[in-house]
């Protein structure tokens, strides 16, 4: 057994206090042995955190990592546009060199903001785990599946490469990457396929993730089609079960709050892209009195615009206030638990706390800047006031991805350099 040793630093407990103590860490095993006074002594490797919060890696619930080479590509345009004007048609000329770059630059920023785990919907997914895998993070995958504009023999082949890739990848990485069946939502995909593959996916063995009542325009076709709302839908195609995990939950009801609870089907609130796309404000603080798991994501960096775990809590935390009319309504220890531990839930995976025996994935917060001073609460810090470039260090599975914010297993100036060169390409092909 080797050994890691986080000392000097401030601990986040899972019950959201803190206590000054080291973190005794497996690196073999990559798992937490110990939390306690004084363990950096016969440690192998040290990394200190001295005046400094040691914090569970953040976990992103949702994103579309290699959408980074389309950051800033288009703005400012309501959803249905912005997808069918600008994003879908520059995706088509995604080749798996653009996705590997646009994932290299994702997983460095999330690596930079202190993130060590992520679920992510995309295309060429199998390139994405290669990433993930070189990074050293831990993610769920899946392929987006898309009915929309494709014949059946087409539509049907996407299903089927949705589940092989969720096979194919299932447990790689020494298993810090897991798969799910991952239709894109309840109108880009035609019933009669969800009927057919969802099965399929139980059989498999993997949850689903899906985007679901992200604005009206996904509301009102269902409602007009089927005369149900949209989770209800989900519903009877057998989409609600408590592995399953739902994106955006924006424009959900009483009924279908109702729904979510009784199934333990989870909710990743995105708020920033919600806020920029003027989809509307998800009724977080109602979800999660009604019991409902609520985990936090940010979307892809083309309508965030950037993968900050940071920045999204103060979002969540903002919005949800706003959307409850309550000041008290999604308070700082609510958001912080949907950092970290309740998205790690909701994604099914282990991370999210610090405790013995949990996945030893962590960030370290420098806490000597002006806006973290003075340190009346932490916990409020780490909701409100802390932000990606304050964090020194980032260790996923027992192994340190960033050091005093150098990045240990990518080359930063080659993947910025391969992004910029990818991107240009990729606009250029969409363009002529």
């Amino acid at each position: 057994m080797t050994t890691l040793a986080i000392t000097g630093g401030t601990v986040l407990l899972p019950d959201a206090t803190v206590t000054r103590a080291d973190v005794l860490v497996d690196r073999s095993a990559g798992e937490i042995l110990e939390i306690g006074d004084d363990l950096g002594a016969d440690a192998d490797e040290t990394l200190d955190a001295t005046e400094s919060l040691v914090t569970p890696g953040f976990v992103n619930g949702h994103c579309h990592v290699a959408m980074t080479l389309l950051r800033g590509y288009a703005d400012d345009k309501a959803l249905d546009a912005w997808l069918r004007e600008d994003i879908w048609p520059v995706e088509a000329e995604l080749t798996a060199d653009s996705v590997r770059a646009g994932t290299e630059l994702g997983v460095l920023e999330m690596i930079k903001s202190g993130t060590t785990a992520f679920a992510d919907m995309y295309f060429f997914v199998p390139t994405i785990a290669d990433v993930v895998d070189e990074a050293g993070l831990r993610a769920r995958l899946g392929h987006g599946v898309i009915s929309v504009a494709k014949d059946e023999d087409e539509a049907r082949e996407d299903a089927r490469e949705g589940l092989a890739v969720a096979e194919e990848i299932d447990g790689m990485a020494d298993g810090r990457i897991s798969s799910a069946f991952m239709p894109h939502s309840l109108t880009t995909v035609d019933g009669q396929y969800l009927s057919e593959f969802v099965s399929e996916a139980r059989e498999l063995g993997v949850p689903l993730h899906y985007h679901a009542n992200e604005t009206e325009d996904e509301v009102t076709p269902i409602v007009e089609e089927h005369g149900v709302r949209p989770l209800a839908y989900a519903a009877e195609k057998g989409m609600l079960e408590p592995e399953d995990f739902i994106a955006h939950g924006v424009h959900v009801d009483e009924s279908e709050i109702g729904l979510l609870a009784e199934a333990g089907t989870s909710v990743i609130h995105c708020p920033a892209s919600n806020m920029k796309l003027a989809s509307g404000m998800a009724p977080v603080e109602r979800m999660r009195e009604a019991g409902v798991t609520v985990g936090l994501g940010t979307d892809g960096a083309a309508s965030n615009n950037d993968l900050s775990m940071l920045d999204e809590a103060r979002d969540a935390a903002m919005l949800g206030k706003l959307a409850a009319d309550d000041a008290s309504a999604v308070p700082a220890e609510a958001v912080v638990d949907m950092l970290t531990g309740a998205t790690a839930d909701a994604i099914g995976l282990e991370s999210g706390r610090l405790e013995a025996g949990a996945p030893a994935d962590l960030a370290v917060i420098d806490l000597e800047k002006p806006h973290l001073t003075p340190a009346h609460d932490l916990v409020s810090h780490l909701a409100y006031a802390a932000a990606a470039a304050d964090v020194r260090h980032t260790v996923c599975d027992g192994r340190v991805l960033m050091r005093d914010r150098e990045v240990l297993t990518l080359d930063e100036a080659a993947v910025r350099d391969r992004a910029r060169e990818e991107a240009a390409a990729l606009v250029d092909r969409a363009e002529s």
